[in-house]
């Protein structure tokens, strides 16, 4: 037996020991500490937002997440409360943690985070937005179902989906009933402190997108589940989605009910006709305000300009691409002949014309002058070294499936969910089913931009070099706070993705040492401008109408006279080309009305990327590669560049 003195030696020892062992291990560095919170903070967010879950592939980020696609959104007063509370404690934590001890990169997703949680209690305590998000609410649960209907795994034989998937679906579709009648609660509180949504959301969404989600699910999903559906549960999985929809359907068609008592006298009048709509929400009422738009501006979007400023500022910038195409159509007309009018609004109408007249026979041509243009935008890349692109790069453009047609007008891309090791992002193009009026605005002409928009180098190329840098892009940077596409997103996304794609129109028409015309034809360069032209109107247009300096009607006017090249007002017109433009114009008008600051994000967005290429080129001088300038800013994420300047800046004179 050891003497006492040998015991009491030894725990002293040991207590040495462990004291020396406590003092030897430094503290986890600021950067450790962030990188927990931010961890459990995106998480988190995933976790109340399962439909932005699905669009990022949450599920395969934590385990927590395994289920989440089987999932709504609790929009409950008492969930909201309770975010709200989770959110506010996550600010506390990372706003203790010294900004100045983080490294660079780091201290960049402290500044997303916090935007992001600020935007999120902005929007349920100030704007108290959950009252009136009637879009959002009846967005959700399709958009959510649809992006499972893409990612599902190939079966064989044609069918798609695993039986966890289907099951996946199945539990997000008994969901619905609950999430509608959360609703239908935020929205009856809406009423009662009059922050209710414009009449023109309650007629196109309350009205007619409820009606058209409840037939979807009513009619449409069952389809699509019976020839999809294979393997040994096939029946079980069938009968579950066919039921599971019948629910699903049956709370669309009482929220529809539910909104014509609550809002309308009678729901069957016609849209132009307020008429129909009880005399207390028949004004209008998108306006965010000139003060909620500039902190939009500043905290979303990041910003230093006010809405005024860029109100007054934008017209210039439109009239400035009017002019270059006034001269761009002039010498289409000098290379074919034509005799264009004096005036060159007219000028431009008449080379519009003249080329739309080159339109595609069949949906079978359509898409091929898309491949067409595809391939000859990647060969250019090539050919002048624009970018390092690796010898299996393709663009692939696909017809959009038949399951996804009805949300896809035209031409979109669909990118591969980033937190998943699986999936490709799609350029999806929508058939017409051979209309010949459809395929009229698809001519041979107006293709080659929107292929460099949605495909290269635009939103494919832009992904897939994000996905390949993935684990170099903080998870921070890859949420969609309050949505991913309605009225309650915070669009940070659309500064850094929309941008990338005007900017990615606009590169290919830069001058080149090998092509010092650029990528486009003379045609194809002024449906470019044209393309630059709605993006710099809608800067005008949106601020206007947001900020009181348009009325709805008056901005409808500019977009059709600027975009179309059409003078004179939409109301009372009737030339049928006048006609067709007002109709368009109403409906972009529409879109802008209830997504404040998005229809901008492209203009600037892009001219952001210009400014910060230009900063570069300066401070590098001979040194700077604009192919390392490219690669930095998309390993920047999907963030504005106002949060990374001074670090991309840093990153290309350090050579990375």
């Amino acid at each position: 037996m050891k003497s006492f003195s040998h015991v009491l030696a030894a725990a002293l020892l040991c207590a040495a020991c462990s004291s020396s062992d406590k003092t030897d291990t430094p503290p986890p560095s600021t950067d450790t500490q962030f990188g927990k919170i931010e961890q459990d903070y995106v998480v988190y967010f995933l976790s109340r937002n399962p439909v932005v879950a699905t669009y990022l592939g949450g599920s395969a980020l934590d385990s927590s997440l395994a289920k989440i696609d089987g999932r709504l959104r609790d929009h409950s007063a008492a969930a909201i409360a309770e975010e709200d509370g989770k959110l506010a404690e996550f600010k506390r934590q990372i706003q203790a943690l010294p900004r100045e001890k983080l490294s660079p990169a780091r201290q960049t997703d402290r500044d997303v985070a916090l935007a992001q949680i600020e935007f999120q209690l902005h929007l349920h305590q100030v704007r108290k937005y959950q009252q009136r998000a009637l879009d959002s609410y009846l967005d959700e649960p399709f958009r959510g179902v649809d992006w499972q209907l893409q990612g599902m795994s190939e079966a064989g034989g044609g069918k798609y989906g695993t039986e966890a998937e289907w099951q996946r679906i199945i539990e997000r579709l008994d969901a619905v009933g609950p999430y509608l009648g959360a609703a239908r609660e935020q929205l009856r509180a809406g009423v009662a402190n009059g922050n209710t949504p414009d009449w023109r959301m309650l007629r196109r969404n309350g009205i007619n997108t409820a009606k058209a989600d409840a037939d979807y699910f009513d009619k449409e999903l069952p389809k699509i589940a019976d020839e999809r559906l294979g393997g040994p549960q096939r029946e079980a999985l069938l009968d579950g989605v066919r039921k599971a929809s019948a629910s699903a359907s049956a709370a669309y068609r009482a929220l529809h009910q539910f909104i014509a008592e609550t809002f309308f006298d009678d729901a069957t009048k016609p849209e132009v006709d307020r008429s129909g709509l009880k005399p207390a929400f028949r004004d209008d009422h998108f306006a965010m305000g000139e003060a909620e738009y500039n902190w939009a501006l500043q905290n979303n979007l990041r910003l230093t300009k006010t809405a005024a400023q860029l109100y007054d500022e934008s017209w210039a910038v439109v009239q400035a691409t009017q002019e270059e195409m006034i001269a761009v159509a002039r010498t289409i007309g000098q290379e074919r002949g034509l005799t264009l009018p004096a005036d060159g609004m007219a000028a431009v109408r008449a080379v519009f014309d003249e080329l739309s007249k080159n339109a595609p026979k069949s949906d079978d041509e359509m898409i091929g002058w898309y491949r067409d243009a595809g391939e000859r935008l990647v060969k250019y890349a090539r050919d002048t070294g624009l970018f390092d692109m690796p010898a299996e790069y393709k663009l692939e453009v696909t017809i959009t499936p038949p399951p996804l047609q009805g949300s896809i007008s035209g031409a979109a891309y669909y990118p591969a969910p980033p937190f998943k090791d699986s999936g490709v992002g799609r350029f999806y193009v929508t058939p017409t089913n051979n209309d010949p009026a459809s395929l009229a605005e698809n001519n041979r002409s107006s293709l080659a931009y929107l292929a460099a928009h949605e495909g290269f180098p635009g939103h494919d190329w832009h992904y897939k070099i994000m996905t390949q840098y993935r684990d170099q892009i903080t998870r921070v940077r890859w949420l969609t706070p309050g949505a991913v596409e309605d009225s309650s997103s915070m669009w940070e996304d659309s500064a850094a993705a929309e941008g990338w794609g005007l900017y990615a129109e606009a590169l290919m028409a830069e001058p080149q040492s090998s092509a010092p015309k650029g990528f486009y034809k003379s045609d194809e360069r002024l449906y470019q401008l044209q393309g630059k032209l709605l993006r710099d109107v809608r800067v005008r247009v949106d601020t206007g109408i947001h900020i009181g300096r348009l009325t709805f009607d008056e901005a409808v006017d500019v977009f059709s006279q600027a975009v179309h090249f059409l003078p004179g007002a939409c109301k009372g017109a009737t030339d049928a080309a006048k006609v067709q433009s007002c109709a368009v114009s109403v409906s972009n008008m529409f879109r802008y009305s209830k997504w404040p600051t998005q229809a901008i994000t492209y203009r600037l967005g892009k001219e952001a990327i210009l400014e910060l290429r230009s900063d570069a080129e300066k401070k590098l001088g001979t040194k700077f590669s604009a192919k390392a300038f490219h690669i930095q800013f998309m390993k920047q994420g999907t963030i504005p560049p106002g949060y990374f300047r001074e670090q991309l800046l840093a990153n290309l004179e350090a050579g990375k």
